[in-house]
């Protein structure tokens, strides 16, 4: 009889993140007699912002966000998926992802994590007061001043929504020292920025998007959300009073709705645990068409797969959330992942809630962002990929 094995994971505290993976190890561990998996669960907050490193000591298998790859590559706590035996399985989730989410976890040569959910900026609307989303910016300063619009502006997802306009209007923001913003360009966002921030209540400088979606889908006269991350629980019927449905973003340039910075999660594995094989196992089983289409989007789960995203029994329950914002997210704006841009993140974002709130003039602002950016290079190796 083979030895019992536990292993622990750590995801998220929303259902979105917490119920699709304990259905998933109950049934692997039906499959696998001998494997129990233990799921724990965090906070958003926490998810953004706790040092996987410390996470690895503890557990064998993390959900992660991209942006931290660069930070826990350098401190070797991750254990690479790739291999000869995984090339296969890889290739074949390389070509079901949506947008960027598989390559945004590979880093300096290796697959660090496997997409689980694929996020990015989107469009929320209520259509029971707005008969069609917002297609433009204008548009959606319209809304505003009618009492309509609410925007999350909480950090980091000030700074999304900064990276989200420069890549939708073609001035991408860069992934290298001194290229952050084209000045002309980012004075152009902010300028577009700061016209909603004026519209919008100032308490969305204390939401993050589940704040923004639950106080849309509460509302008797907010009708739009332009830029929050896909939930697709909201679009479910009874999940909230109301329900929303979720688009393409609006467009600032003129080339539609690309360029939104990219979210989502993937699951990663520790390089500490004692049973490698099993997790690499659970892993890609657990990101492979199969159960992302089945299983994980039937447990309150928001698949990363492409071939959920285009399954009519997956879209229905959701107002097709997945169908009305693909393009969005095949078009989505990758960040850069190099160790050093968290802390970028947090204080960017900060010195953006000052520009927004008057503290600080849009020039001076976008120049202490971009001096902020190519500081955050000090302890990344010159040989970025």
């Amino acid at each position: 009889m083979n030895a019992k094995i536990t292993l622990r994971g750590m995801t998220w505290s929303d259902p979105r993140g917490y119920d699709p993976l304990v259905a998933a190890a109950e049934k692997f561990s039906q499959k696998h007699s001998n494997v129990s998996i233990v799921w724990d669960k965090r906070s958003l907050q926490g998810f953004e912002s706790n040092p996987v490193d410390e996470l690895a000591q503890t557990y064998d298998l993390m959900v992660v966000d991209h942006p931290h790859v660069g930070a826990v590559v350098s401190e070797s706590c991750l254990l690479p998926i790739d291999s000869p035996e995984t090339e296969p399985a890889l290739l074949q989730l390389a070509s079901e992802s949506v947008g960027k989410s598989f390559e945004s976890y590979y880093y300096k040569g290796h697959q660090w994590a496997l997409p689980l959910d694929a996020a990015a900026q989107v469009q929320a609307i209520r259509t029971d007061i707005l008969d069609q989303p917002a297609s433009t910016w204008t548009e959606v300063i319209d809304h505003a001043r009618r009492g309509k619009a609410i925007w999350p502006l909480r950090p980091p997802h000030n700074l999304m929504s900064f990276f989200t306009l420069m890549a939708n209007q073609g001035t991408p923001c860069g992934i290298l020292p001194h290229t952050f913003a084209n000045q002309p360009a980012g004075l152009k966002v902010l300028e577009a920025m700061q016209t909603l921030h004026d519209l919008v209540d100032p308490v969305c400088h204390d939401m993050d998007p589940i704040a923004a979606l639950d106080a849309l889908t509460n509302s008797l006269t907010l009708a739009i959300a332009p830029h929050t991350y896909l939930y697709k629980g909201y679009a479910n019927a009874g999940y909230r009073p109301h329900h929303v449905t979720f688009h393409d973003i609006p467009s600032l340039g003129n080339a539609g709705p690309l360029g939104s910075a990219l979210g989502g999660t993937g699951i990663a594995i520790s390089a500490r645990t004692e049973h490698p094989e099993i997790c690499k196992t659970f892993s890609l089983w657990v990101a492979g068409s199969e159960i992302q289409s089945g299983l994980y989007a039937q447990s309150n789960g928001q698949p990363g797969n492409a071939a959920a995203w285009s399954s009519k029994s997956v879209n229905e329950p959701v107002s097709n959330a997945y169908y009305n914002t693909r393009m969005t997210h095949e078009a989505a704006w990758l960040r850069p992942r190099h160790n050093g841009y968290m802390g970028f993140q947090q204080e960017g974002s900060e010195i953006l809630t000052n520009i927004l709130k008057g503290r600080t003039s849009h020039k001076a602002g976008l120049e202490a962002m971009s001096a902020r950016f190519d500081v955050s290079f000090n302890n990344e190796n010159k040989n970025l990929l």
